[in-house]
């Protein structure tokens, strides 16, 4: 493991240049993205100027500052704006999918990625916090991926009925900006649904963006920001996928604030997204004398098809040359194995990865829908699971990633992050 670095078992897979390249380049994209690290560094508090980057705020004229915090981000932005505000915090409240506490702002955990009532009733505490505070109080949002779920708080469901919608647009592949248009409606805290709240107040929201493109309405389904969805198109969505039929539920998507006066006191800042971690990504594969292209910040399509075509596209290039990639695929499951987009990514590239190549794929918070971060795979891999007779594409065919890569080593382990950014994938030819 690197000092003070995220991947725990660094130094048992750093088994080749290649390999040790791309952890490398990994932890560098992993701590430009660092929640703490990333809120000290660049929001500052100096008498009544609060400045986030080159932007600074006044708060000569508030009386009160709370802070409220949505998503896998919530806690760790918490504990910082905690120092950073110091005395002049007022409370607050954060909704993670962690456990913890804080000192002056109250915390709940809820689940992902399906809601339950522990969702709602921390969800109804930041919307009796909201709609306490006057003109004279100012809201730090802090609003991270994972937040759509947590804010359930339905009007004519319950949050398991909700999870039955969800499993259903997982299981057919709808893509995110599908799935948030219809949560947006189905939840009185999305789609702008906190800003409405805070009015009259003044809100300062702290955007770390999963979302490919970085649209602000459809991260955490943008619950500061004036949705530009309707209605119709939800229900468009509902009948797409014939929601109705397949849950037994009636399904009528509410109405989300249009009016301008809750978002004209509303700054949406995108603090934290994938090109962050790309960048510093690209300066350190520069460090390590490597030629750098970042492809894309877009990443998307099935997973074993992307690990496939990056894996051909590093075996064509020259010898010294890393290329960055973020976003993030999707898994037709067809068996029933265990392991998430980023092992089947890297499982996917096996077949086509030659010598002195490595592929690196990696959910950014950690967590590749299990206890993994991701995976790298290279020659080390394919000769480990020739010795073993273990033929990959057996393994993806029954979508069974981590069996295949436990067996034969490449597992990265990371834990919790304390960062969302999308996925990021490192391919290296040394």
């Amino acid at each position: 493991m690197t000092l003070d670095g995220k991947i725990k078992n660094f130094s048992e897979l750093a088994a080749s240049p290649a390999r040790k390249a791309a952890l490398l380049i990994a932890e560098a994209g992993l701590a430009a993205i660092d929640t703490q690290k990333a809120i000290k560094e660049r929001v500052h508090l100096s008498g009544n100027a609060l400045a986030v980057d080159e932007e600074s705020f006044d708060l000569s004229g508030f009386e009160r500052i709370f802070v409220v915090g949505v998503g896998k981000c919530a806690l760790e932005a918490g504990a910082a704006l905690e120092e950073v505000l110091g005395d002049r915090l007022s409370g607050g409240i954060v909704l993670d999918v962690h456990q913890g506490s804080l000192k002056k702002i109250k915390t709940y955990s809820g689940t992902h990625p399906f809601p339950t009532q522990a969702n709602v009733d921390a969800t109804s505490a930041i919307i009796r916090l909201l709609s306490s505070l006057t003109e004279k109080d100012i809201v730090v949002f802090v609003i991270s991926g994972g937040g759509s779920t947590l804010l359930c708080h339905p009007e004519n469901m319950v949050c398991a009925q909700e999870g039955d919608i969800l499993k259903i647009l997982f299981e057919n592949g709808a893509t995110i900006e599908e799935i948030n248009t219809l949560r947006k409606h189905l939840s009185l805290a999305r789609g702008g649904r906190l800003a409405e709240y805070a009015y009259p107040a003044t809100s300062l929201a702290l955007v770390f963006s999963d979302v490919p493109g970085d649209d602000l309405g459809f991260t955490a389904s943008g619950p500061t920001v004036k949705d530009e969805t309707t209605v119709d198109e939800a229900r468009a969505i509902v009948q797409k996928y014939d929601l109705e039929k397949a849950t037994g539920l009636k399904i009528e998507p509410l109405k989300t604030p249009k009016e301008d006066k809750y978002f004209e006191k509303v700054k949406n800042i995108i603090f934290v997204a994938n090109k962050t971690a790309l960048l510093a990504m690209a300066e350190k594969a520069q460090g390590l004398g490597l030629r750098p292209e970042v492809r894309t910040s877009l990443l998307t399509g099935e997973a074993r098809e992307v690990g496939e075509r990056i894996a051909r596209e590093i075996g064509e290039t020259m010898p010294g040359t890393a290329y960055l990639y973020a976003g993030e695929t999707t898994v037709t499951i067809k068996g029933n194995g265990r392991g998430g987009r980023n092992q089947e990514l890297a499982l996917g590239a096996l077949p086509r990865i030659g010598a002195g190549s490595a592929v690196l794929s990696l959910a950014s918070d950690g967590r590749d829908n299990g206890d993994y971060g991701g995976a790298l795979c290279d020659t080390i891999t394919e000769e480990k699971a020739e010795t073993l007779g273990l033929k990959g594409e057996e393994y993806l065919a029954r979508n069974d990633s981590s069996g295949f890569l436990e067996k034969t080593g490449g597992l990265l382990m990371t834990g919790d992050t304390g960062a969302n950014v999308s996925d990021l994938v490192i391919a290296v030819k040394i």
